[in-house]
């Protein structure tokens, strides 16, 4: 194997072997066998043990083994690591910290690396009760204005890099509920217990005189109270406390703080650092240099150091608890401070993680339930199978059409997956169908830097050449297309990862993935495959059919009508949202009711789709939940505003012997905020504005208008049609208008690549026919991959379930309309920019510059 390739080789097994780390393991294994088979130190004990927590969890003493584990090692003072000797926690001295490290560890281990969403899995649900005084006299709009707030919070919270997938809405008057993916009794309940805190951070004086005893009061001291500091032995890890008297008023709030973040100490474990506003640095700086300057008084100055009123002390108080009061003996400068406590490193991030995100008000666990998959059994089913279909669809189509070249791309393609896969694992991701469907579709999208390189080593072979010779110029004259379009869609994804906030930004992470897991797999992956069986006679010629090929259609001469029928399209649609209204809008952007029912015979879900289906009702959620601590399962179902009870009375009808009662209803808001809506708004707009600014830098002023004019028409014309065929947008129909503009833009760099080439090979030929020449010759490539990626979304339309058939549908739109745009509105648009003048063009245009090491030797 030559040098060229063992480089290639190597990172490429790396690379695998990273990706099966992240993925294994695939599924959750259950709890208690993995425990049994990790306590490798005095087994029969550990037995023992597990049936005292089993005999807890029984009785009702503990709601799940993890919680009875944890509180049965705490009252015996066990050292559960013991059981352990393979997992070294010696470094960690508090016993109870040891163990909670310990559990957490092996329950982690023992989840699936790839959480999947409710509507595959289900998970975990909560519903949190706003305190009473927070919404005490406030109007309705007031109120609901701190709710929704508080939703944002929550999102901000739970979701910081879009791509866990919560469900987070208002209830009622004063609740909010979290639905959380893959989450179930066998985690820690105290999990949810960062969500609820409202981070009211608080900095106090300490009296520097008077030290409570055991019998003192909080009232003993005019104007303080009484706190306890923790303290952790280093030698033993025992904790101890001491009592302090704590100005009752904060000297500072924590408003004054812009951030905080989780780190190492000093001294072992971890602690929170504190980054101040430019006004709450001053504040600080003002605090301490007050209690330092007293430090220096008549009084203070001439006592011995180890005196405990030598130096005054600042207290940390968060969510009314002492974590720490150091000794202040000078100024502050610099706008930072820290929390040192007991913490673990994971209660320092949480507390980190609350800071950066404080509630206005407490918030207590009202119920808390767990969820069944909202999407039936044959719907699940369905969908996946024809996610299945239509990649099968694009493997047999590339393998047929470019035979041991297409086998090689789709090997490229399945590493793609994993890649993207792995990824997404080790960000903490959650996978739900319309994230699988988005998969499947990037597989008819990562095919084209694929089919970018075989159409170019067709024309190189129509030219005489030998296969190996093709094989290298081919890669190196697709090489700058396929960089120049997904580095736009990079910067788009980039963008929306920078300003967006929730789903916007996970979109803009997960689409980052894809690219650069195409860019790796195209350029290094399938590339070292096709140089090592083509230099080895293994592959030996492609077959010579391809689409249009001599084609001479003078495209740039339907520009006018294109554009015309573009415009009119739009403003049809515009038409439509105008006379739809908030109709346009699902129950994720516009809120609806839920209704809760008892049962004695259990409905598929199935069933209940069809018969809100017979009932005229366009959308119906039910799903199955069952109260933590009761064994009873309750059907929820969420409808439309003013439907719910209409779904009742059809179901009550259509199944009387179920027995179902209604035992309450309730609104809930929009599991997409307004504040989110706009943010999406933004940066679509920015990542739009993005593009015009990176193309014309790349290439020219006028490729970058033809590029991000002909891309806003397309989403715009996308978003029209669907609203004028009954679409209605839910959550999911966001991320496939972005998938849209993603595509739309890749296609057009292909084309406008091809019009810069061109105008270097054809010094001599006028800008229109050059223009004309380009798209030609990119019409087989453009076609392909269009129809690689049509038959994706086609056989999930026809195939799947639910909102996945919208999904598809939306993005077959983007698929035709962004590949007609390509052809006959973005090249008209770049050439009336330049007024027909290729002398215009020239001499404003970058040209590429690209070095790569296309392969070892290769023949001619």
């Amino acid at each position: 194997m030559r040098s060229g390739l063992w480089w290639k080789l190597v990172l490429t097994l790396g690379v695998i072997a990273w990706a099966a780390g992240e993925l294994i393991p695939l599924q959750d294994r259950p709890f208690e066998p993995y425990l049994v088979e990790q306590a490798s130190h005095d087994p029969e004990g550990f037995q023992s043990l597990l049936a005292r927590a089993n005999a807890r969890v029984a009785a009702g003493g503990a709601p799940t083994l993890f919680v009875a584990l944890k509180t049965i090692a705490k009252e015996d003072r066990l050292n559960l690591a013991l059981y352990f000797p393979g997992l070294d926690v010696a470094d960690v001295k508090n016993l109870d910290q040891r163990n909670e490290i310990l559990l957490n560890y092996l329950l982690q281990n023992t989840q699936g690396r790839l959480k999947l969403g409710l509507d595959l899995k289900g998970g975990l649900a909560f519903t949190l009760k706003v305190d009473e005084q927070a919404l005490h006299g406030a109007d309705e709009a007031l109120s609901v204005q701190r709710l929704e707030k508080a939703v944002e919070i929550m999102h901000n919270r739970i979701n910081g890099l879009g791509v866990t997938e919560p469900l987070i809405r208002v209830t009622g008057a004063d609740h909010i509920e979290v639905q959380l993916p893959g989450v179930t009794t066998q985690e820690n309940p105290d999990a949810i217990s960062a969500l609820q805190k409202p981070a009211k951070l608080t900095f106090h004086r300490v009296h520097r005189t008077q030290t409570p005893t055991a019998d003192s009061q909080p009232g003993d001291v005019p104007g303080y109270t009484i706190m306890e500091e923790e303290h952790v032995d280093p030698r033993t890890g025992e904790i101890y406390l001491s009592r302090l008297y704590v100005k009752r008023i904060p000297d500072m709030m924590g408003d004054s703080v812009a951030s905080a973040f989780a780190s190492m100490a000093d001294e072992g474990g971890y602690q929170i650092n504190l980054n101040f506003t430019t006004e709450g640095a001053e504040r600080f700086r003002n605090l301490t240099g007050q209690i330092a300057t007293e430090n220096e008084s008549a009084k203070y100055a001439k006592l011995p150091d180890n005196s405990p009123s030598r130096y005054g002390r600042l207290a940390i108080v968060l969510d009314g608890k002492l974590y720490s009061a150091p000794r202040v003996t000078e100024a502050i400068p610099g706008g930072h401070a820290r929390i040192s406590g007991n913490f673990t490193q994971r209660e320092a991030m949480e507390l980190s993680n609350v800071l950066n995100n404080p509630l206005e008000f407490a918030l207590t666990v009202d119920e808390m339930y767990e969820v069944g998959p909202s999407l039936a059994e044959d719907a699940r089913v369905a969908s996946i199978n024809a996610s299945i279909l239509g990649v099968a669809l694009v493997a047999l189509f590339m393998i047929g059409y470019y035979r041991g070249c297409g086998l090689i791309a789709m090997v490229a393609v399945a590493l793609n997956i994993s890649i993207t896969l792995a990824a997404m694992a080790m960000l903490g991701a959650t996978l739900t169908l319309p994230g699988v469907a988005a998969l499947v579709l990037n597989v008819g999208m990562a095919v084209d830097a694929h089919i970018l390189i075989f159409e170019r080593m067709r024309e190189e072979l129509r030219n005489g050449k030998s296969m190996k010779a093709a094989l290298v110029a081919g890669h190196d004259r697709a090489f700058s297309t396929i960089l120049d379009s997904n580095l736009t869609t990079l910067l788009v994804s980039g963008i929306l990862i920078f300003l967006g906030t929730g789903s916007v930004k996970g979109f803009g992470i997960s689409l980052s993935l894809g690219i650069i897991a195409t860019l790796f797999t195209a350029l290094i992956v399938s590339y070292m495959l096709l140089e090592f069986f083509v230099n080895r006679g293994w592959i030996k010629s492609m077959m010579h059919f391809s689409f249009f090929r001599d084609s001479k259609i003078a495209f740039l001469s339907y520009g006018r009508p294109a554009i015309a029928l573009v415009l009119l399209i739009i403003v049809a649609g515009g038409i439509g949202i105008g006379l739809r209204g908030r109709d346009i809008l699902g129950v994720d952007f516009r809120g609806g009711e839920a209704m809760t029912l008892t049962f004695d015979h259990k409905i598929p879900l199935t069933d209940i789709h069809q018969v809100a289906t017979q009932a005229g009702i366009s959308y119906v959620a039910p799903v199955y939940q069952t109260l933590l601590g009761d064994a009873k399962e309750k059907l929820k179902i969420e409808t439309e505003t003013g439907k719910g009870a209409l779904v009742v009375d059809a179901l009550k009808k259509q199944f009387p012997d179920a027995g179902l009662m209604l035992i309450g209803e309730a609104h809930i808001g929009a599991s997409v905020s307004e504040a989110i809506q706009w943010n999406a708004m933004w940066s679509v707009l920015a990542a739009l504005f993005g593009i015009l600014v990176y193309v014309a830098f790349r290439f020219e002023m006028g490729y970058g208008v033809g590029a991000a004019v002909s891309t806003t028409l397309d989403a715009l014309m996308a978003v029209g049609i669907f609203v004028l065929v009954g679409g209605q947008f839910s959550a999911s129909m966001v991320a496939a208008v972005l998938m849209i503009i993603g595509y739309s833009i890749n296609d057009k760099i292909v084309v406008f690549d091809r019009i810069r080439e061109e105008l270097i090979l054809n010094p001599t030929m006028r800008l229109l026919d050059v223009i004309n020449l380009s798209v030609n010759r990119t019409l087989s490539r453009t076609t392909l991959t269009s129809l690689t990626t049509f038959l994706a979304s086609l056989a999930l339309y026809i195939f799947g379930a639910g909102e996945i058939c919208d999904f598809a549908f939306l993005f077959m739109l983007g698929i035709v309309i962004g590949t007609l745009s390509s052809i006959f509105v973005a090249s008209p648009i770049f050439y009336w920019w330049h007024k027909g003048d290729r002398h215009h063009v020239e001499a404003r245009e970058v040209l590429p510059r690209y070095e790569w090491d296309a392969s070892s030797n290769a023949g001619r």
